[in-house]
């Protein structure tokens, strides 16, 4: 929107600690959308309504959070409370965007794992799961359209959906040979990797910004030897004083331990968002350690879908789960057990991104104008579209024949799927609307003809 007169004479007043927390509490309620959405509310209020960051420097420090790995709209939450408050700042931001979300998730798996045999509990479910491939579809189309800008990075998609639908190869090393294949390529056709990430400044567009495209660099934000120490020191310390007190607690292979190590590893492999890395999560919580089933995951990707906060959230889904089924405390305790798995999957998942945007922040802010990391990040997104439409076709193939190829095929999750595809394709529909209309179709298709 084109600022006014007024607006592009007057500069905001300083934002207070308080003011920020109320902020930020309420995005952790209403973060829905994915990433996009998000990433587009925080434009829309900070940008351009608040102006408590320019264009430009919201745009330069989202650059910087799509090269990291981990959900990049938290990351970018974390960034800007980081660099209007310093260390807590970035620490409240990033941890209401995520808080709200767990919490929401913790209540609605523990009603999920009780009451998912009711039938309007499974109609509503039977509506959403085929809309949720269908999201999956779209966002492997949404990011392939931007990514995908030449024929070298559409047959790294091509050879990495061959890799893990044909070979399962894990997708770690799809990661890194992607990565690889990238910083080899930004030496010898750099046009073919060169990222389209770059904006065009927009002075003026809003009027100015507490932190303006001119705004010094705070000093809290300035590179310091001692303060990046300080933060590597007391981020390694909280991970394994963790991960110690769980090995001694439960051994080395014990379920809670495991869950710490994983969700560790899969915190450095969210390159490309939530979806990307849901195969791995789904590689090691389905067929590895066994701590929930298919079916449970596509329903927890749904549930994922419907609650705010980052997609990734499907982690404490996946830990709750986990801890309940292989009943960690025993029998009767079993929704402590499942929240201990949320809470050890959320802790290890998001601990991460807090050290990327504390330890990298400083080298990003003194660099602002030039940024030459963006190389592998480019052939990790041609491999992540390919890697999403096998999520999709894993996804598709437990909807529409969840008994096997031999039993039955479900015509009407068909139907739900490609209406939802449409809706969002076309029509463009939010995700939770669609979700919504699906869940209503599923529960009268339940209620009227007894499906189950």
């Amino acid at each position: 929107m084109p600022a006014t007169a007024d607006q592009n004479k007057n500069r905001p007043d300083a934002v207070s600690f308080m003011e920020a927390f109320i902020y930020w509490l309420k995005l952790g309620f209403i973060s829905f959308g994915g990433p996009a959405g998000q990433i587009s509310m925080m434009h829309q209020e900070l940008v351009e309504r608040r102006r408590w960051i320019s264009e430009q420097r919201f745009l330069h420090a989202l650059n910087y959070t799509m090269v990291l790995p981990g959900p990049e709209a938290q990351q970018l939450a974390t960034y800007i409370g980081w660099l209007m408050h310093g260390t807590w700042g970035g620490i409240m931001a990033g941890a209401l965007f995520v808080l709200p979300s767990f919490f929401i998730l913790v209540a609605l798996t523990w009603i999920y794992l009780i009451y998912s045999e009711v039938p309007a509990i499974a109609g509503i479910l039977y509506g959403i799961k085929p809309a949720v491939t269908a999201i999956v579809l779209f966002a492997a189309y949404r990011i392939g359209s931007r990514a995908l800008k030449n024929n070298l990075l559409r047959a790294i998609s091509v050879a990495a959906f061959i890799a893990i639908f044909v070979f399962n190869l894990p997708f770690p090393y799809i990661v890194l040979m992607a990565g690889l294949i990238g910083y080899i390529g930004s030496h010898y056709m750099p046009d073919k990797f060169r990222s389209g990430n770059h904006h065009a400044k927009s002075k003026d567009t809003y009027g100015p910004a507490l932190i303006d495209d001119d705004t010094p660099i705070p000093e809290h934000a300035r590179f310091q030897w001692s303060r990046f120490i300080a933060f590597a020191v007391i981020g390694l310390l909280i991970w394994g004083s963790v991960m110690v007190m769980l090995a001694m607690q439960y051994g080395w292979s014990g379920v809670l331990t495991q869950m710490g190590w994983f969700f560790t590893k899969a915190a450095f492999m969210t390159f490309g968002g939530a979806y990307a890395v849901l195969p791995y999560v789904y590689q090691g919580g389905v067929e590895h350690y066994m701590w929930l089933n298919a079916v449970q995951m596509i329903d927890g990707l749904a549930l994922g879908e419907t609650t705010p906060g980052p997609l990734i959230m499907i982690v404490a889904f996946v830990g709750f789960v986990g801890g309940w089924s292989k009943a960690v405390f025993g029998p009767e305790m079993l929704f402590l057990a499942g929240a201990a798995g949320s809470g050890i999957a959320t802790l290890f998942t998001f601990l991460p991104s807090f050290l990327f945007i504390l330890l990298g922040g400083p080298f990003v802010e003194a660099t602002r104008h030039d940024i030459k990391f963006t190389a592998p990040l480019t052939g990790i997104t041609a491999a992540v579209v390919g890697v999403i439409v096998n999520l999709a076709v894993f996804f598709a193939y437990h909807v529409l024949w969840p008994n096997g190829f031999d039993a039955a095929f479900e015509w009407f999750s068909a139907l739900i799927g490609i209406a939802a595809y449409i809706a969002l394709f076309k029509y463009k529909a939010g995700i939770v609307t669609v979700i919504i209309l699906c869940a209503v179709v599923g529960l009268s298709y339940t209620l009227l003809l007894g499906h189950f």
